[in-house]
């Protein structure tokens, strides 16, 4: 054997002989940054996610339920715009064929406010007038005082009543004739009621009529003039479209 495969043979070995001591040499390290995707996915261990996966999930999950209720919003509002666009179609179909009767009914909320505030006006003016025939602040204000707790409810219930009979509503609005009878009515209630408080406060018969009279006189106008203005107010209607061929 010459010298050239002597020397040959020897680096093999040598170098065969490096790799089993030091096999670090020659395989890669695994050196990454705990921020980096490499780092999430080797959290990875047995099937389970990582932290930062199972919160993406809940973000998804929340943002998939917040759709559900909006998709149910939608639905509710297409569906009612649906049953609107059908009693418009309905309306105009109705004005084409014959004889539209646009009778309505109030809500609840309109008659609580109606009562409420007429017993503002109607309270004002009877403390005027219980002033006058008195003389006396005290007295005028427990009057309107028993007066107000005595009439906000029963006129509220007046207005339910009432709002069961159609009569006298066409065209969308109470008419002239039904507004002079509901005054009418409301007065014969309203009259003996502040009689019998102001008297009852007084133990004065005379001074009791006299307020009772003028007020009852007075209202009855007012009353009228008030109920004409409630009928141009829309707010509170619910109509209820009839058709007559």
């Amino acid at each position: 054997m010459n010298k050239f495969a002597v020397l040959v043979l020897s680096t093999l070995c040598i170098t065969s002989h490096a790799f089993q001591v030091a096999p670090s040499l020659v395989q890669p390290t695994r050196s990454f940054s705990r921020k980096s995707p490499l780092f999430v996915a080797a959290e990875m261990t047995n099937g389970e996610a990582s932290p930062v996966v199972k919160n993406i999930d809940k973000d998804i999950a929340i943002a998939r339920k917040k759709l559900e209720k909006y998709e149910a919003k939608l639905t509710e509002f297409t569906s009612k715009i649906e049953t609107l666009e059908q009693k418009k179609k309905n309306y105009l179909e109705g004005m084409s064929l014959g004889k539209v009767e646009q009778n309505f009914s109030e809500t609840t909320a309109r008659s609580a406010v109606k009562a409420m505030m007429w017993r503002v006006i109607a309270g004002s003016v009877t403390f005027i007038t219980t002033l006058k025939f008195s003389s006396n602040i005290a007295y005028a204000f427990k009057v309107v005082g028993s007066d107000f707790f005595s009439k906000a409810f029963t006129m509220f219930m007046g207005e339910r009543l009432m709002n069961k009979n159609s009569a006298g509503r066409k065209g969308g609005a109470d008419s002239a004739g039904r507004s002079v009878a509901k005054a009418l009515i409301w007065r014969l209630f309203a009259i003996c009621n502040t009689l019998t408080v102001c008297f009852f406060i007084s133990k004065d018969f005379s001074m009791a009529s006299k307020v009772a009279g003028s007020d009852a006189l007075f209202k009855t106008f007012l009353m009228v003039a008030y109920e004409r203005v409630w009928a141009k107010i829309e707010w509170g209607k619910e109509y209820q479209v009839e058709f007559a061929i």
